[in-house]
């Protein structure tokens, strides 16, 4: 081969390395998400899971870094922060946002099963089969955010809580500060008298601590333990009403979203599918495990939530959805929506899982006696 022709040769091997690089390049795409919780929490492994789970389907083009809560932004600034671009992404609980539009709670935090029955696994029928799905990327259009969200985290019925002394009525519930989620649940507890403060889940201990509030809940064994409510307060209460269902979600930047490719795009929905199964699978062994640890080697105490508190907590959530919906359209149509899907799927559910509810209480109720 003459020079010129391996000069010829060699310059258009280095074109097509170059405009390969230089395609990958642009393929390529790290999206900084923030979390509004700290590192050391069970949402960020499964996060991080799902991060996984997307490098792989996208053979490494999409990279999703995790900043632990306050990394760039504070965490009540953290979905403005990627409507504007400051960050690429965010990971909460949908709820957390029922400020800029009360219908973001119907998706991340459905008061009482938004208050026609409807469970942690029913809200993912109706999620991706009843409508939801649909409403859900409408939420972001009327909160007039530049954003695209994914629901990856389903988790429910989260625990009443947390208290110093055993609770027997809601009169002695009402003795205490209780710390609860933003939005229309913490609402709720003010509506039937319970002195509800919201605050951000690392808030929550250091707040204990000090005394600002008295009794508190976040969420379920697991998590519950892994932030150390054992370490302050040991009367637990695993039934509550407030979060029947609780969904964390990841937020991208509108414009990150849709720089990527198409197949990109599939490959965060299928990861996304994938974490909703994989979330509520890992709940239920990783929360049991911590059940047993905490009443078995850390002396928590596991009591039934009072009786009077389903009647007065279920009232006062009908009377706020009702409020909600006669005041916000878009609420409304959500609302209405879940409803529809309730009156249809509920009746079957609710009888099918008491069939499973008999079942595990009857090989609880078996352990107990050895």
């Amino acid at each position: 081969m003459s020079i010129l022709k391996k000069m010829a040769t060699g310059a258009a091997v280095a074109a097509i390395g170059f405009t390969t690089m230089v395609a990958n390049s642009f393929a390529e795409t790290t999206i900084r998400v923030q979390s509004v919780i700290p590192s050391s929490a069970d949402e960020i492994v499964m996060l991080k899971d799902f991060a996984e789970d997307v490098k792989a389907l996208t053979q490494g083009e999409v990279i999703i870094e995790v900043l632990p809560a306050g990394a760039v932004v504070g965490v009540q600034e953290t979905l403005d922060a990627v409507d504007a671009g400051v960050i690429e992404g965010g990971f909460a609980w949908t709820h957390y946002w029922s400020g800029k539009h009360p219908a973001a709670m119907l998706f991340g935090s459905p008061v009482a099963g938004a208050g026609v029955g409807i469970d942690n696994i029913a809200f993912l029928s109706w999620f991706q089969y009843g409508g939801g799905k649909e409403l859900y990327d409408q939420l972001w259009k009327e909160m007039g955010v530049n954003v695209k969200g994914f629901m990856l985290q389903p988790v429910g019925p989260e625990a009443l809580g947390w208290f110093k002394e055993p609770i027997e009525s809601m009169a002695d519930f009402r003795k205490y500060r209780f710390r609860t989620p933003p939005g229309i649940p913490g609402q709720t507890y003010k509506d039937i008298g319970v002195a509800s403060v919201a605050m951000g889940g690392g808030d929550i201990l250091p707040a204990l601590e000090k005394g600002t509030i008295d009794a508190a809940e976040w969420c379920c064994p697991k998590p519950d333990s892994v932030f150390g409510f054992q370490k302050v307060l040991k009367h637990y209460y695993l039934q509550g009403l407030h979060q029947v269902v609780v969904n964390a979600d990841l937020y991208i930047n509108g414009d990150v979203y849709e720089s990527l490719t198409d197949t990109q795009k599939k490959a965060l929905e299928v990861a996304a599918n994938a974490s909703l199964s994989k979330a509520i699978s890992y709940r239920i062994l990783e929360n049991g495990k911590a059940l047993d640890k905490l009443v078995n080697e850390d002396g928590v105490i596991l009591h039934d939530t009072p009786s009077d508190y389903f009647k007065e907590y279920m009232e006062a959530a009908r009377a706020a959805l009702e409020q909600n919906a006669s005041e916000n359209e878009f609420f409304a149509e959500v609302w209405q929506s879940q409803k529809d899907f309730a009156k249809v799927a509920v009746p079957f559910w609710a009888g099918a899982q008491t069939s499973n509810a008999n079942l595990g209480k009857a090989y609880a109720d078996s352990l107990k006696q050895q």
